[in-house]
């Protein structure tokens, strides 16, 4: 049985996907508001946040949420909500279904329990520490790939800004040059859900938000897989800079991208 704050998070997170799905074919009457360059926000991720809001506050009046417009993490507040209404708003803005619901439960800044939800798929990625990760109520787990022969390997980037362009492109060249193949699907959040699902076998990123991977980086860990910053340490949070993997995909990329990275993608 799942734990029932994790049912919560199911409940919210599908009732975040109906509204997502209701204006799937009707995109072009949303109104878009393009707040700076390639970030833009829409009338279906706003419902959708509140929808979650509304919720969570409701459920649990004491609990914070963090959120894009709301996004300080308070010390002082044991439990803390993560969301991310709509991960890949660009996808989904242009019709392309790989987009998804990101929601996390934080007890003193770890991580307790996630729910990633692609709507459009109707794919529930579900985990609680120390439970194991699920998809639609199945076991998910990590590949063992050794190393990088034969493996596919997720990425993204940021197109709100380019500073870290050049870096990042060094770093895709040699993993390109040593993997299967590498997919970059504009959601973070269904990366590192497909990650703990075997259909990736690793995964990195820079300056990602908290609420981007909040929920999937317990994803990966309850499904066997390691995550961590660009130097192996923890600070990914922090940071946003992940990489994700089982043992030895992670230290492959860790390993590959070292020679690129700036001093301040190292911190």
């Amino acid at each position: 049985m799942q734990h029932p704050t994790l049912n919560i998070a199911v409940k919210v997170a599908r009732k975040a996907g109906n509204i997502i799905l209701r204006y799937h074919n009707q995109i072009n009457l949303l109104t878009i508001k393009n707040k700076t360059t390639n970030n833009f926000v829409s009338e279906v991720n706003k419902a959708a946040k509140d929808a979650i809001i509304n919720e969570l506050k409701y459920t649990f009046p004491s609990h914070s949420i963090l959120y894009e417009e709301n996004s300080e993490i308070l010390d002082n507040n044991r439990f803390q909500w993560i969301i991310d209404p709509l991960n890949g708003t660009t996808n989904y803005l242009h019709g392309f279904p790989q987009y998804s619901v990101s929601i996390a439960l934080y007890e003193n800044k770890e991580p307790k329990h996630a729910v990633v939800y692609d709507p459009f798929k109707e794919e529930l990625f579900t985990t609680s520490k120390g439970e194991g990760a699920y998809l639609n109520e199945q076991r998910i787990r990590i590949t063992h790939t050794n190393g990088f022969e034969n493996t596919l390997i997720g990425t993204g980037f940021s197109f709100k800004e380019s500073k870290h362009l050049d870096t990042y492109l060094s770093m895709f060249k040699a993993i390109y040059l040593k993997v299967s193949g590498i997919r970059h699907t504009g959601s973070a959040a269904l990366n590192l859900a497909y990650l703990a699902a075997g259909r990736l076998d690793g995964f990195w990123e820079i300056e990602l938000n908290i609420w981007n991977i909040a929920a999937g980086v317990l994803l990966v860990k309850e499904a066997g897989g390691f995550v961590g910053d660009f130097s192996g340490r923890d600070k990914y949070l922090k940071t946003g800079n992940v990489v994700a993997g089982n043992n030895q995909v992670f230290k492959a990329i860790l390993k590959t991208i070292h020679p690129y990275l700036t001093v301040k993608l190292q911190r």
